[in-house]
């Protein structure tokens, strides 16, 4: 790829988030999302591997058919209110098929199954792009329409994402799949609380994205992929190797590290609310 043609690719992923973030109308959020797509495809695919190949098919077909239930929502929900506003999304099934699909673009359970598969065929840098950069905009759509979405189904959806995103991680020894189940796990946080406190659920998000950029920056500069390459860099860059450390422990919600604030406030208010069996299932 080209020095130019990097360029409007990058330049495709800034608008095309920049136009869903700020539009009041959800033909141009689809748009935004679509041009947002379309441009992150050839840098999946970049390396010419079967693996490459495969995880931008899982990729472009999954986004497709979240953009298809996204557009079958905001129809449906047009037909009735008569206006294509992003925060008059008033009819219940309409409601509960943007959330789905909003789930489906960012890589939440129960519809999580691609994040995995599409990060492991991917490059490091890749794999930072699909789990920071493109949850912005299906973060900031589900914010818009927050107050409209039963309880429920995000309360449901976040709990099993938290579950599916801590057991997941177990046994992996790929730490690209173990940053894609830790994505899913804090994508369970940000959800959980969303029903209650959508402020709260952005604070979470952007705290995941500004301590997960520096893990994936690091393992690409010591070209470490597994967990066996991040055991023998120890000999050659203990900094580093400590500093990932650190960082993994602060993703994953450990005291006193900066992760543990937004867990700590999340499980707050989720008490606050009366919540408590809740907020014990997500301990």
């Amino acid at each position: 790829i080209t020095p130019a043609s990097m360029t409007i690719i990058f330049l495709g992923i800034t608008i095309g988030t920049i136009m869903t973030m700020s539009s009041s109308n959800w033909l141009m959020a689809w748009i935004g999302l679509e041009l947002n797509m379309l441009a992150i495809l050839p840098i999946i695919s970049k390396p010419k591997t079967t693996r490459a190949s495969e995880a931008t098919t899982k990729y472009f077909l999954t986004q497709a058919i979240a953009s298809a239930m996204m557009l079958l929502s905001s129809t449906m929900n047009a037909w009735q209110t008569g206006n294509w506003s992003i925060l008059e999304l008033k009819n219940k099934f309409s409601t509960t098929i943007m959330a789905l699909s909003l789930m489906m673009k960012m890589g939440a359970a129960p519809i999580h199954f691609w994040l995995p598969e599409v990060l492991q065929g991917t490059t490091l840098q890749t794999a930072l792009l699909i789990t920071t950069w493109q949850k912005i905009a299906p973060v900031t759509l589900m914010y818009m329409i927050s107050n409209n979405i039963q309880p429920t189904i995000l309360v449901s959806a976040g709990i099993l994402s938290m579950i599916i995103g801590g057991l997941g991680g177990i046994n992996q020894t790929q730490l690209r799949k173990m940053m894609a189940y830790s994505s899913i796990n804090n994508l369970g946080w940000t959800i959980t609380i969303m029903a209650f406190f959508p402020n709260m659920a952005l604070m979470n998000i952007f705290t995941y994205i500004i301590m997960t950029t520096p893990i994936f920056l690091m393992m690409t500069n010591m070209s470490t992929k597994t967990l066996q390459n991040l055991s023998t860099t120890w000999t050659t860059s203990m900094t580093m190797t400590l500093s990932i450390t650190l960082l993994m422990l602060s993703t994953s919600g450990l005291p006193p590290f900066t992760g543990f604030m937004p867990k700590m406030l999340i499980l707050n208010e989720l008490i606050s609310q009366k919540l408590t069996t809740l907020a014990t299932l997500a301990i």
